[in-house]
């Protein structure tokens, strides 16, 4: 059975809406949540049913949102460090937290190590399409500096994802850019462009609109511009979920129509919201780790859970790792 240890406390709402995921989680699948934060927060959080399903290990510190990432390797008594550790130690499969993204990203590369043959991991998010499947985009936000050997090894780890987690049999990658001709792009990307030809799932640049359209599932990216593009596509959500709010309720045949389109605007939703992934995998860790949302509600906790589960389940290390042996051996 997968062991997930849980950083408690690393959430914008404190404990409840974590354990309140684990509570969810446990409901509908079988795992071993290991708990860690302040121990007796959460065991008045827990139903006294859930009890001894649920290990909880104490930790009177918390890594704060304000606090340097670079503080995190030395407060080992944070919440965070100790559910790293367990995954370090082989006590736990995953960590999951949605506290400070900074620390988690630092504790899971330089505690629990990089897998072999791979130099730096990569943040990936999942992005709907208008074909009503997912295309991965990575990195997101772990490498803000990046060589061209590091998006090689990008397209490697999204092209094992989305074999061994989407269930995509030959998966498209592409590389971000401003034009889809070989010649365009920046430095970086016309040298990565050159290494990604090794890889035969690579189908060459791509535009910001591929990423949405459907026509390649894993857009690879340095994590300066896949944050920005992160960012955007959660405003431009927003911002359109609002503007239909604002206009339907200004017509009463708009409000009519609304009705009528509502099991729609729930799919539209449940598209876009952050809360039906739960969170981002940290690629290219030994065992896994899931960085979630600061503002988590105990659904996106739960869905982040689910997440780690299926990453240690569908052995992608193995095939990253074996993958990378391959093409960079040649």
């Amino acid at each position: 059975m997968v062991k997930v240890a849980i950083d408690a406390m690393g959430g914008d709402f404190g404990p409840y809406p974590i354990v309140e995921g684990v509570i969810l989680a446990l409901k509908e699948r079988k795992f071993e949540p290991i708990l860690v934060g302040d121990e007796k927060k959460i065991k008045s959080l827990l139903p006294e049913t859930l009890q001894n399903r649920v290990k909880i290990i104490d930790a009177d510190d918390v890594i704060d949102m304000n606090d340097a990432a670079t503080e995190a390797l030395k407060r080992k008594e944070s919440s965070i460090y100790k559910a790293v550790e367990l995954v370090r130690n082989k006590e736990a499969d995953a960590v999951v937290s949605a506290g400070h993204s900074g620390a988690t990203m630092s504790l899971a590369t330089l505690r629990i190590g990089r897998l072999k043959y791979l130099s730096r991991p990569a943040i990936a998010t999942l992005m709907p399409t208008s074909k009503y499947k997912k295309s991965l985009v990575l990195d997101v936000g772990a490498n803000v500096d990046c060589k061209p050997e590091h998006l090689f090894e990008f397209g490697v780890m999204g092209e094992a994802y989305a074999k061994s987690l989407l269930k995509v049999e030959n998966p498209k990658v592409g590389l971000l850019s401003n034009g889809e001709e070989e010649t365009k792009g920046n430095e970086l990307t016309k040298e990565a462009f050159k290494l990604l030809k090794k890889l035969p799932s690579f189908v060459g640049n791509v535009e910001g609109n591929n990423i949405f359209d459907g026509s390649v599932d894993v857009v690879v990216c340095d994590g300066f511009t896949g944050n920005i593009v992160l960012k955007t596509a959660e405003g431009v959500a927003d911002a359109i979920s609002h503007f239909m709010k604002d206009h339907i309720k200004k017509s009463p045949v708009r409000i009519a129509g609304a009705m009528l389109m509502k099991k729609v605007f729930r799919l539209l939703k449940k598209e876009i919201d952050y809360s039906e992934y739960g969170g981002a995998p940290l690629i290219g860790v030994k065992g896994c780790a899931i960085i979630s949302h600061g503002k988590s509600t105990p659904i996106a906790i739960k869905n982040a859970i689910f997440q780690a589960i299926n990453y240690v389940e569908s052995e992608v290390n193995k095939n990253i790792e074996e993958r990378l042996k391959e093409v960079v051996t040649k």
